[in-house]
C-alpha cells in the first residue's frame, strides 16, 4: 500500500474508531465496552507493530544488500586496475622487444656493413632485413610471435576491461536502486512508528477519560513496585505478573464501574463483601460500601470483583491472612495495590505458577476457578492464552 494512503487510511481509521467508541461509552458504561474498545485499539496497535517488524526485517536485508553490491564494486575496481597494471606491463614488454630489435638489427647493420639494412628499417620492412638467412629468420621469427603474443594479451585484457567497466557500472546503477529502496523503507519505518506513537497516546488518553467510570485508576510506577514487590515475595515471574493486571484491569486503569446493589452477584459473594467493607471502613476509614465493583458480564456470569487484582468477596476472604504476612497489612485491603497484586501472585502461585510451564493452567485457575467452571473449556482458555500472549512483551501492553 503507498505509504502516504496508507497513513491517510490510518489517521481516519483511528478517528472513526476512537468516536465509534466514545459514543458507545456514552450509552454503554460497563466493562465489557470498554474492553472491547481497547482490545480494538490494542488490535490495530499490534497490525501496525507487525508492519513495523516487517519493514525493519526489509531494511535489515536491504542493508546487507547494499553492504554486497558495495563490495562487489570494489573487487569489481581492483580487478579493472589490476587488468590496467597487467596492460602496463605488456606496454613495457613490447617496448622492450622494439628495443632489443633494434639494438639486434644494429648489431647485423655494423657486423654486415649492409646499407640495404638501414633501409629496410627506415621503410619499416623487416623482412628485408631477416630474408637472407636463417639465423636471422628465426630471430625474426621468435621476436615477431613475442609480440603477436603480446598483442592477443593485450586484446583480451582490453576486452575483459571493458565488460569489468560495464559490470561496476551496472552494480552501480543497483546500488543507486537499493539506496532508493532503503530509503523508502525508512520512510515506511519513520511513519510506522509515528503512528504507533499516535495510537499509544489515543489510548492512554481513552483510557485516562474512561477511569473516571470505571472507579479507582493508579499510576504505572506504583503498579510496576507493587508488582515488583509480589514476585520477590512469591516467586511468580514479573512479566506473567504484569500480564495478569493487564487482561484484568488494563494494568489498572479500570478496575470496576458498578457497585454491589446495581449488578448481578451471588448471595455468598454479597454476604462476603459487606463484611469486608466494614471490617475495612472500621480499620482505614470511609466508606467501603461505595467502593466500585466490576460489572456484571454480558454474556453470563457474575460481578463484584474487587480492586486491581479482581478479588471475588468469597475469593479474598481465603487469601487476606497470607497476603497479610507478606505485606503487613491488618486487615489486607483488596484496593491497596501491594495487597491487591501480592493477593494476586499468591493465588497464582498456588496455582502452579511458580514455574513458567504452570502459568497457563494458574491463568485458568485464576480467571474460573476450576474444571467444574462452564467456561473452563473456551473463555478460560482464551483468557490464558491472552495472558500468555501478553507476556511476552507486556511493557509494550501498558
Amino acid at each position: 500500500m503507498n505509504k502516504n494512503k496508507k497513513k491517510v487510511f490510518l489517521a481516519v481509521g483511528i478517528t472513526v474508531f476512537m468516536l465509534f467508541d466514545v459514543i458507545n461509552f456514552a450509552f454503554a458504561l460497563d466493562e465489557n465496552s470498554i474492553q472491547s474498545a481497547l482490545d480494538k485499539a490494542n488490535k490495530k496497535l499490534e497490525q501496525e507493530k507487525s508492519e513495523l517488524n516487517v519493514s525493519k526485517g526489509l531494511l535489515q536485508k536491504n542493508q546487507v544488500q547494499v553492504g554486497t553490491t558495495k563490495n562487489k564494486i570494489v573487487e569489481t575496481v581492483t580487478e579493472i586496475n589490476r587488468k590496467e597494471s597487467e596492460l602496463q606491463n605488456l606496454n613495457d614488454q613490447i617496448e622492450l622487444y622494439k628495443k632489443i630489435l633494434a639494438a639486434y638489427l644494429q648489431e647485423l647493420y655494423f657486423d654486415n656493413q649492409d646499407p640495404l639494412i638501414q633501409l629496410a628499417m627506415a621503410n619499416e620492412n623487416l623482412n628485408d632485413i631477416f630474408g637472407n638467412t636463417d639465423q636471422t629468420l628465426n630471430i625474426k621469427e621468435k621476436i615477431l610471435g613475442l609480440m603477436q603474443d603480446i598483442d592477443s594479451s593485450q586484446q583480451v585484457i582490453s576486452q575483459t576491461k571493458e565488460e569489468l567497466a560495464d559490470k561496476k557500472a551496472e552494480h552501480e546503477k543497483l546500488l543507486q536502486q537499493q539506496k532508493v529502496a532503503q530509503g523508502e523503507i525508512v520512510g515506511d519505518i519513520q511513519e510506522s512508528q509515528a503512528t504507533i506513537a499516535e495510537l499509544q497516546k489515543k489510548i492512554a488518553e481513552l483510557r485516562s477519560a474512561l477511569s473516571s467510570f470505571l472507579g479507582k485508576s493508579y499510576s504505572t510506577k506504583d503498579i510496576d513496585d507493587a508488582v515488583a514487590f509480589a514476585s520477590k515475595a512469591t516467586g511468580v515471574r514479573k512479566a506473567f505478573l504484569q500480564a495478569e493486571l493487564i487482561v484484568e484491569t488494563g494494568y489498572g486503569t479500570f478496575t470496576g464501574g458498578c457497585t454491589y446493589k446495581n449488578i448481578r452477584m451471588k448471595t455468598a459473594d454479597v454476604n462476603q463483601f459487606l463484611k469486608t467493607a466494614d471490617e475495612l471502613s472500621k480499620a482505614y476509614g470511609g466508606d467501603y460500601k461505595k467502593k466500585k465493583l466490576s460489572c456484571s458480564p454480558k454474556w453470563g456470569g457474575y460481578g463484584g470483583a474487587m480492586g486491581v487484582a479482581q478479588f471475588m468477596p468469597t475469593t479474598w476472604i481465603g487469601y487476606k491472612a497470607k497476603i497479610s504476612a507478606k505485606t503487613g497489612s491488618n486487615p489486607a485491603d483488596p484496593w491497596d495495590l501491594a495487597d491487591g497484586i501480592t493477593g494476586m501472585a499468591i493465588k497464582l502461585a498456588a496455582g502452579g505458577a511458580t514455574s513458567k510451564s504452570g502459568e497457563f493452567l494458574a491463568s485458568k485457575r485464576y480467571y474460573c476457578g476450576g474444571p467444574g467452571s462452564a467456561y473452563w473449556n473456551n473463555k478460560c482458555n482464551d483468557y490464558a492464552k491472552k495472558v500468555q500472549s501478553f507476556s511476552k512483551d507486556p511493557e509494550s501492553h501498558i
